[in-house]
Formats: structure tokens, C-alpha cells, sequence
């Protein structure tokens, strides 16, 4: 188990002050830090994250660097170690969240749920589990893709919570109705021991394409490597992106001399070499965001793919979010697409915060009941 160590420069009494009246949390399976951003801008104070991927862990400590990071496979960890290093007991941590790496699940890995799929990284949740028994966690949060409720493994985590004293309930939403400009829906899982916790409340106006990477300057390929071109496509294919139809065209409206033959032979995939539209909400943003054959991943106007600056964007990372490219484009477009929109994160946990915050109206001040 590799320890990255934070490098922090020395508190001030106030900072520290501040410090320790924020809630503390805990990121398991980080990734790049979707998570963890959210719960920093939900007030949380993330005190460690774990993640086996050594591009994730090293984009993560770019932008989170107080943060204690342990870059190691998460059923190895000795969790009596873990939490001596962290000086944390029981029932001490606010929260403890993640997202399990979920591709076992995924509806495209499952064929919309028509067969199973045997993946190694289903059992991650039960990982999970093993650190909730550990530390008794005052909330719980969990993030993860619809799929996973079918799952054997999932209802056992449930009833393990309700055993265990939590109050959990869990719901599959849409990330676009909670201000991050894309579809995404995605199961959230929150569980208290004091009472049931209350999910955010839906945006009333969605985030647009526009207003996400609308402003954004026209890229080149001598631009930074986050918001550079790729020019490495043949002419047929350019000539194709050239057609389609701006502002959410298709390949489909185009006349059928004009498609490609795989297209042709192909009822599916319909939104492969499509346009985003300016004034909606995006696809969902996967690891093959940059590449227009994976997805509707054209530029609303430009003939192009999408940078990865604005796939990062529509995850709702902000502006000035790094990422570490020493692998080059498209394991960072990976990243980005595995990663939690940290817009979607912050609403939720700030709902946890508010929870966590609230006077238990169960408990007394001087033998009179809260509230009375």
C-alpha cells in the first residue's frame, strides 16, 4: 500500500479553528476527485481518499493536495492500520462515501440487463461494507449506476445498514435535474443513524451545453493538451463531421449515400457521429468522450469532437480542474467519463451536512426534550 502524503503548509490558529468545526469525510475508490470536490464545496473536510488507478491518484493530488491519499487496492487495506494513521475510532467519521467502480453493471456491459456480466470489480461494494463495519460512519453515500440495485451484493449492503441501526433509503436520479448539464441518471444511496435523510431538491432551470462550454474559445492543436484538437482523422471521416447537421444533427439525416457502410447495417447507435445541442443538456459523458464514434460527442457547430476541457465541463468539474496527461488524451477522457459530476455530489452532500447539523430532537438539554 503506496501512502502519498499531503504537502500542507502550516495552519494558522484560525484555519484550524475552521478545520476542525467542518464535518469530517472519507472517499473511497476516488478517482480523479469528482467526489471529493463536491464534498469540499458541500463543507465537508475530506480527510482521506483511496483509489488503486496511479493516473487518478496522481490527477487527484494536483487539485487536492491537503488530502491524505492512499493509492492501493481497497481490500487490502488493514482498516485497524487505516484508521490509526488517520487517528479516527468509531462512530467519530461524519460521513463515508464512494462510488465503486461500477462497470459490471453498466447497462451498455449488460445489454440493458439481458445478461449477466462476471466482473471482478462487482464485489467492490462488499469492500465498502468491510469499512462501514470498521468505522461506524455517523452517514453514509454512495454513488453508482442504476444496475447495481438488481444486484445480490446491493441488497445485502442494505440490510446489512438497517441491521447495523442506519436509516437508508436510495433513489435513481438524473444528474441534469440537479444542475449538471448532462443526462446521467445514477443511483444515490444515503443512510444515518439518527434519521432518514432528505435528497436534494430538483434544479428548477437545467444547465445548458451553452451555458457550460458556450464561452469557451475556439480550440487548436497548438493549444493546451485539456482544450487541443486531434487532427488525426481521415478525410472521409472529416468530410462526414461536415455534414452533419448543426446543432444536434445526426448521421441519420443525412441521405444514405452519404453514411458510412457499418451504419448502414447498424439499427443501433444512433447517436454515434451526432451533434450536441446548444440549448439542451448533454449526453451522458463517458470514457469515450473525445471520439465521436462513440457517441453523440460532436461539438454543437464546430466540426469536431468535443475537447477534454469541455467533457470536463459537462461533468460540471470547474474551469480551472487539472489533469494529469502524462498518459496522454484518451486515458484522461477515461478519467473524466468514470468520474462523479461534482455539481450532482455537492447538492446531495450538502443535504448530509444539513442532516448532520440538525439538533436530534430525541435527545435533551438539561431533562427538556429539544425543541420544547
Amino acid at each position: 500500500m503506496r501512502i502519498v502524503k499531503p504537502k500542507v503548509k502550516k495552519a494558522t490558529s484560525r484555519s484550524k479553528t475552521e478545520r476542525s468545526e467542518k464535518p469530517m469525510a472519507v472517499d473511497l475508490f476516488c478517482g480523479c476527485g469528482g467526489l471529493t470536490q463536491g464534498l469540499k464545496k458541500a463543507g465537508f473536510r475530506v480527510i482521506a481518499s483511496l483509489d488503486i488507478d496511479p493516473l487518478s491518484v496522481a490527477t487527484y493530488k494536483l487539485n487536492h493536495p491537503e488530502i491524505t491519499v492512499l493509492e492501493t487496492d481497497i481490500r487490502k487495506v488493514k482498516i485497524k492500520d487505516f484508521m490509526k494513521k488517520l487517528g479516527l475510532r468509531k462512530n467519530q467519521l461524519d460521513l463515508l462515501a464512494g462510488c465503486p467502480p461500477c462497470q459490471g453493471f453498466s447497462s451498455i456491459r449488460t445489454l440493458n440487463g439481458g445478461r449477466i456480466v462476471d466482473d471482478s470489480r462487482n464485489n467492490l461494494l462488499l469492500a465498502f461494507h468491510r469499512f462501514v463495519i470498521a468505522l461506524k460512519p455517523k452517514t453514509i453515500m454512495i454513488e453508482n449506476v442504476p444496475g447495481l440495485t438488481a444486484d445480490k451484493s446491493f441488497k445485502f449492503f442494505c440490510n446489512s445498514l438497517k441491521k447495523n441501526g442506519y436509516k437508508v433509503d436510495f433513489k435513481i436520479l438524473d444528474a441534469a435535474v440537479y444542475g449538471v448539464p448532462q443526462r446521467r441518471r445514477r443511483l444515490i444511496l444515503l443512510a444515518s443513524k439518527k434519521a432518514l435523510i432528505e435528497f436534494a431538491n430538483p434544479v428548477k432551470v437545467k444547465r445548458t451545453v451553452r451555458d457550460a462550454i458556450g464561452s469557451l474559445p475556439r480550440p487548436t492543436s497548438k493549444q493546451n493538451q485539456l482544450h487541443g484538437i486531434s487532427l488525426k482523422r481521415s478525410v472521409k471521416i472529416r468530410e462526414l463531421i461536415k455534414k452533419i447537421p448543426k446543432d444536434g444533427g445526426s448521421r441519420t439525416d443525412l441521405p444514405e449515400k452519404d453514411q458510412l457502410k457499418c451504419h448502414k447495417k447498424c439499427n443501433g447507435f444512433k447517436d454515434v457521429y451526432g451533434r450536441m445541442s446548444w440549448n439542451q443538456v448533454a449526453p451522458t459523458i463517458t470514457g469515450g468522450c473525445i471520439n465521436p464514434s462513440k457517441g453523440r460527442f460532436l461539438h454543437p457547430t464546430q466540426n469536431r469532437s468535443i475537447t477534454l476541457r469541455e467533457a470536463a465541463l459537462l461533468q460540471s468539474f470547474p474551469s480551472r480542474y487539472r489533469f494529469s496527461m502524462k498518459n496522454g488524451r484518451y486515458p484522461v477522457a477515461q478519467m473524466i467519463g468514470n468520474a462523479l459530476p461534482p455539481e450532482f455530489i455537492r447538492r446531495h452532500a450538502s443535504m448530509i451536512y444539513g442532516h448532520l447539523n440538525k439538533p436530534d430532537e430525541h435527545k435533551t438539554r438539561s431533562g427538556v426534550p429539544v425543541g420544547v
